[in-house]
């Protein structure tokens, strides 16, 4: 019996245990695990904890910060500008702050702001996280600190400092100062303390000032909406949004600020649209005062923010030392200028004539002195630097001669055509006198400010070329300006005196140009120096520079556009004028132009009205603004010692360059022996290469490539052969060492005759056949000469008759003679010349057998065209021996043709001297 206490066996186990390796491999995946979360959890922490601290520290001192720093708010220490000489010339601070009381303040305002700067502004304690967010998000994308995300309370706290630099310290500083505002001050009392600070530009500080800048208007209340979203768009770039300086910038701005308020429910679309639409026009004297030196002021505020980085905020309370360029003695000398009425136009109302003059020094690109208009209030518009105008003809020098001496291919004595022309596109431009010479050096052209040869010189060197020499002066052409028209300054949208002083400048530096520029250097109030880094750049060869000095001083010489801005020292210039298009005043000016320079300063001065209309067009003489020039110059350079254009080592002298004079007395005549037309000249001097230009009556204009050149006296042309057509050629003289061509050389034309004419056919090929003879007897007009089937080219025409217009010149019947037996034959031919009379003549034409010809008897007449005189007929006895065996002499009338190669023939060749003599 079984054991009934014994317990049955159990089977082995059948699962496996993981390998050794697994295990390990499992054990060690599961602590690499716990250890990444529990590591990321303790930096969490850790990153938590800290910034909380670092939070909570910013928080605890935001009202330790405030306390030390809420007297900045109001505290302010001027910037100082001194001239070259380092004295004082202007003081920059905060000159003009009204404050207002938060009862003051419309709603309306209130909500434009909050619309405008700060949405969430009644929800937030001081800081706007969401705002934050959304910034910190477009900072990453553009890997750069670039969305500020900065709330009004902010805004305001930014302003205790003035470092404006967006780094984590400042931007947790401005957050710890505004948390603190939010905890001391009321919403109303926060957003009119911002109202009161904030620039307006102008130096306007403060919504109230900024009213009465702008609008004339003390009280806030009185202000319409147009006017209130006009405000709240300026603080976001008060230079660019200034309604004075750029009232079109500033109406684009406002309708962002309408569209933000109509959208967040403090206006309506129909607020909207009828506030949007509103034009601004700025209240009488809506400046301020004018203060010394005040538009050159006004430019180093400009140039301190554009080129040192600083805000106007910054620069007005920085305490800033500002180092100049400016000669406050030029400056009085033109802004007196400036202040006597003797020197413009008089104006029918109360829009006065305007103008501009900046003055630079050649030597480094400093600016000496700027005028930005007669009544130039501070803030206002600078018309030196900011109001672009058509240079006109002062624009020549610049995309049409200069770029074309830099060529190589042009010296100031090549020969310039000078002849109206219509150009593709309906371009039909004309000389200021209705005058066309032909031909004119490009000095004359310069001198006497021609347009057509600036035109046909910037097409030869084409309209690319010369826009990127232009652009490399610093002044930038619109797509659309790439045309003929900016050959005489037709611009879109213009240049300012400031920009073509600097261009000019280059040619008084020896192709060197500076950048114009006011600030020499900058000290800030703990020391820190901002220096100006010249711009220097290379723009044209010395010899471009040289050669344009050299064609611009004969400007200002008797007989030249500039004389009136001639004074007692080297001068050289240029004159512009833009034409009026209104019609029936056409013969009046836009604007008049003058820059010119001495060797020491260069200035540019512009004319005219800022609204061109009927009653505001420029009716002075184009000389004025010449006149503008020299009476400042003069007086500015007196006392200094005069000085004088030096040549740059290495130019050619302009002798040098000097043209051999143009070939006058070309002849071109056709060979009766060859057919070829041989040209003849004078010589004009010792190695001189002769250039021939040649056009037929097909073409237009001459070819632009030469036809031949030489350094002989005569030529002769073989590719002049086709039957009835008329070439025309000049010869252009031209030295081989430096290109410099003499004047294009009189006409001379040709016309090559039928070949009834001259009994002769065109030149023939090995293996052709004769071509058949044509010409009507007049008592049998059907009858015709034949031609016989030739060799080598030759074959015998039979008599044939022609009657064709005379043409001045007399043609003597010629005689064939054929073996075999002939008779007699004589006939009469008629024609008539250019005059209306008609020419008459005998030929009698015989042959025989054996080969001999008897002689013909022919008698000529006909009328000279040019003299009108009837020429006496001739009686002429010719003699012909023929090649070709022919059946029996028939008879015929008229005179015969006869093909070069059929045999020796004697006869009267025609000619045609120059210019159709």
């Amino acid at each position: 019996m079984a054991d009934l206490g014994s317990k049955t066996p159990r089977k082995p186990s059948t699962e496996k245990k993981p390998a050794a390796g697994a295990a390990k491999k499992k054990k060690k995946q599961g602590f690499s695990v716990g250890k990444v979360i529990f590591w990321m959890l303790a930096a969490a922490a850790l990153a938590a904890i800290s910034a909380m601290g670092v939070y909570i520290f910013v928080i605890l001192n935001g009202n330790k910060i405030l306390k030390q720093n809420i007297d900045k708010l109001d505290f302010s220490e001027a910037s100082i500008i001194y001239d070259a000489g380092g004295k004082e010339a202007g003081v920059l601070k905060v000159e003009n702050r009204i404050n207002v009381e938060p009862s003051e303040v419309p709603p309306l305002m209130k909500q434009a702001f909050i619309a405008t700067e700060d949405k969430r502004f009644e929800d937030h304690t001081g800081v706007d996280f969401l705002g934050i967010g959304r910034a910190l998000v477009k900072d990453v994308v553009a890997r750069s600190m670039v969305e500020g995300g900065s709330t009004i309370t902010q805004q305001l706290a930014k302003n205790v400092f003035l470092n404006a630099d967006k780094t984590f310290f400042r931007k947790a500083t401005e957050m710890s100062i505004a948390v603190a505002m939010e905890q001391q001050m009321t919403k109303d009392e926060i957003l009119t303390k911002y109202l009161n600070y904030i620039l307006f530009g102008n130096q306007a500080y403060g919504v109230k000032a900024a009213s009465k800048v702008y609008f004339g208007k003390d009280k806030l209340e009185d202000l319409k909406l147009w006017e209130i979203a006009t405000l709240a768009a300026i603080p976001k770039a008060p230079s660019r949004y200034n309604p004075l300086k750029d009232p079109e910038k500033s109406k684009e701005r406002r309708g962002v600020v309408l569209k933000l308020m109509q959208e967040q429910g403090y206006i309506t679309e129909a607020q909207r649209a009828e506030a949007a639409a509103v034009d601004y026009t700025a209240p009488p004297k809506a400046q301020g005062t004018s203060g010394r030196n005040q538009a050159f002021i006004d430019y180093v505020m400009k140039e301190a923010q554009v080129n040192f980085n600083l805000s106007e905020d910054e620069i007005n309370r920085g305490g800033l030392k500002i180092y100049t360029t400016l000669d406050q003695n030029a400056q009085q000398i033109m802004d007196q200028t400036y202040a006597n009425a003797k020197f413009f136009q008089k104006s029918p109302d109360d829009q006065i004539m305007q103008s501009s003059m900046v003055i630079l020094d050649n030597k480094d690109g400093g600016i000496v002195a700027m005028v930005g208009g007669r009544d130039y209030m501070r803030g206002g518009l600078n018309r030196a630097t900011s109001a672009p105008r058509q240079p006109g003809s002062s624009f020549k020098p610049l995309i049409a001669y200069a770029p074309a001496i830099e060529t190589g291919k042009y010296t100031p004595y090549s020969m310039l055509k000078d002849e109206k022309e219509t150009y593709p596109g309906g371009y039909s431009p004309r000389n200021y006198d209705g005058v066309y010479r032909g031909q004119v050096s490009m000095t004359e052209a310069v001198k006497k400010s021609i347009n057509m040869p600036a035109i046909n010189t910037l097409k030869e060197i084409g309209v690319s070329n010369a826009s990127k020499f232009v652009e490399k002066l610093g002044i930038t052409l619109d797509d659309q300006d790439r045309n003929l028209a900016i050959a005489l300054g037709g611009l879109t949208k213009g240049t300012t005196p400031l920009q073509m002083a600097q261009a000019y400048s280059a040619f008084a530096n020896a192709g060197t140009l500076h950048t114009a520029h006011a600030i020499t250097k900058i000290e800030e109030s703990d020391g820190t120096v901002l220096a100006y880094k010249d711009q220097t750049k290379t723009v044209m060869s010395a010899k471009t520079a040289w050669y344009m000095t050299e064609m611009m001083r004969s400007v200002v010489e008797p007989g030249g556009t500039g004389v009136a801005a001639k004074f007692e020292r080297p001068v050289a210039g240029k004159t512009g004028s833009t034409q009026l298009e209104l019609k029936g005043l056409e013969k009046y000016n836009r604007d008049l132009w003058f820059v010119g320079y001495t060797p020491e300063w260069t200035g540019a001065v512009w004319m005219g009205f800022d609204k061109t209309d009927t009653k505001h067009y420029v009716s002075m003489s184009s000389g004025s603004a010449g006149v503008i020039f020299k009476e400042v110059m003069q007086k500015a350079l007196a006392g200094r010692p005069v000085t004088q254009f030096k040549k740059p080592s290495g130019v050619p002298d302009l002798q040098e360059e000097l043209p051999p004079k143009g070939v006058t007395d070309l002849k071109a005549e056709i060979n009766p022996e060859t057919g070829f037309v041989n040209l003849s000249w004078s010589s004009v001097g010792e190695g001189v290469t002769y250039q021939a230009f040649r056009k037929d009556s097909t073409m237009a204009e001459y070819s632009s490539e030469p036809l031949f050149s030489t350094q002989s006296t005569s030529y002769k042309d073989q590719s002049a052969y086709t039957p009835g057509m008329t070439y025309q050629y000049v010869i252009v003289a031209l030295k081989p060492e430096n290109g410099a061509e003499g004047a294009k050389s009189n006409e001379a034309s040709v016309t090559i005759p039928n070949k009834a004419e001259t009994g002769k056919e065109e030149p023939g090929k090995d293996g052709e056949t004769g071509k058949e003879g044509s010409g009507k007897d007049p008592a049998d007009p059907d009858k015709k000469g034949t031609t016989k089937p030739g060799t080598d080219g030759q074959g015998t025409t039979e008599p044939g008759t022609t009657a064709k217009p005379g043409t001045g010149s007399t043609k003597q019947p010629e005689t064939t003679t054929k073996p075999g037996t002939g008779k007699p034959g004589t006939g009469t031919t008629q024609g008539t010349d250019p005059s209306g009379e008609t020419t008459g003549g005998t030929d009698t034409d015989s042959g025989t057998s054996g080969g001999t010809g008897s002689s013909g008897t022919g008698t000529t007449s006909g009328t000279d065209p040019a003299s009108g005189t009837k020429t006496p007929g001739s009686t002429k006895t010719q003699t012909g021996t023929g090649t070709s065996p022919a059946p029996s002499g028939t008879s015929g009338s008229g005179t015969q043709p006869a093909e070069p190669s059929s045999g020796k023939q004697s006869g009267s060749s025609i000619s045609v001297m120059p210019d159709g003599t």
